[in-house]
């Protein structure tokens, strides 16, 4: 079910994109997305713009579309600084920020930030504590401020349906979202991502998911999700077997994206955001999202 407290719709989107345009293009697909009528407006954190500050000028360029962070590396700023933001953006913008937290993964956190990443679990847990009781002056808004965790795992998902909203699985197949649910219980908000490709070539639409999957299918986090859904080592390598590669990107038409969509929701998803892959990592896919858009009758 929805959390009462933030409707974010069906349909979103995700995308890293907006983060290697000019901050006024960036506002801009946000109105657009706002006017195509997706609920959510997902966005990353990894080595680009701050996401809370990224946050708040898409928040300030819409008036009812929701802003998401998927995710927000808890290694990037204490718990208090953390909540801050949050309540900060919640009080300004009424219901419409949604802090997606996370444990990130060893590389972005030990090699690139150098932080320990020796118990993300626990160190999670801890943080959610610090959260609760951290000092925050300043007025709050109402509702009050919400967020749910990246997680794959069952300890992280039940942690996710006890102490947040929900949970937000990234890089997961249907299969997953079923897991998800059932571990969480019928309450949780289940915000998942999809990857679409529109090519319809197997062999060019493979090549170029692979080329979008092969930084993940080596992040442990993913890699030993992936192994508890029954896929090996070998589906890991080289960047994916075929068999991987289908279950995690919905490559053909738009009919295949849109039955990949509906797969999530059987399976006990709430939300789903898109995320449209193309063979130019630069691409902005301002037409896709149209189409897309369209095809699920937002307008």
């Amino acid at each position: 079910m929805q959390n009462p407290n933030i409707d974010i719709g069906t349909y979103g989107i995700w995308t890293g994109q907006l983060d290697i345009q000019p901050s006024g293009m960036a506002r801009d697909c946000a109105a657009e997305l706002e006017e195509l009528g997706f609920g959510a407006l997902w966005i990353p954190e990894t080595v680009f713009r701050e996401p809370f500050v990224h946050a708040s000028f898409l928040l300030e360029a819409t008036s009812t579309l929701k802003v998401a962070t998927g995710i927000v590396n808890r290694y990037g700023r204490d718990a208090l600084t953390c909540n801050a933001a949050m309540q900060t953006l919640n009080e300004a913008f009424p219901g419409r920020f949604l802090l997606g937290l996370g444990v990130s993964h060893e590389h972005l956190v030990s090699w690139l930030r150098k932080h320990d990443y020796s118990k993300p679990y626990s160190g999670m847990v801890e943080y959610l504590d610090l959260m609760e009781t951290s000092r925050f002056f300043a007025p709050t808004g109402e509702p009050p401020a919400q967020m749910v965790l990246a997680a794959l795992g069952p300890r992280m998902l039940r942690l996710a349906a006890e102490r947040t909203a929900g949970a937000h699985p990234y890089f997961v197949p249907p299969e997953h979202t079923a897991v998800a649910r059932e571990t969480m219980g019928p309450e949780a908000l289940l915000a998942v991502e999809q990857m679409v490709l529109f090519e319809t070539d197997p062999e060019r639409a493979r090549t170029i998911a692979r080329s979008h999957m092969a930084v993940y299918v080596q992040a442990p986090n993913y890699a030993n999700n992936l192994k508890r859904l029954g896929f090996t080592d070998h589906d890991l390598s080289d960047g994916g077997s075929d068999r991987l590669v289908d279950a995690i990107v919905a490559w053909g038409t738009m009919d295949d994206a849109l039955a990949r969509v509906q797969d999530h929701l059987d399976a006990g998803a709430d939300h789903v955001c898109v995320q449209v892959l193309d063979e130019d990592v630069m691409h902005l896919p301002r037409t896709e999202w149209r189409e897309l858009a369209a095809a699920l009758a937002l307008v």
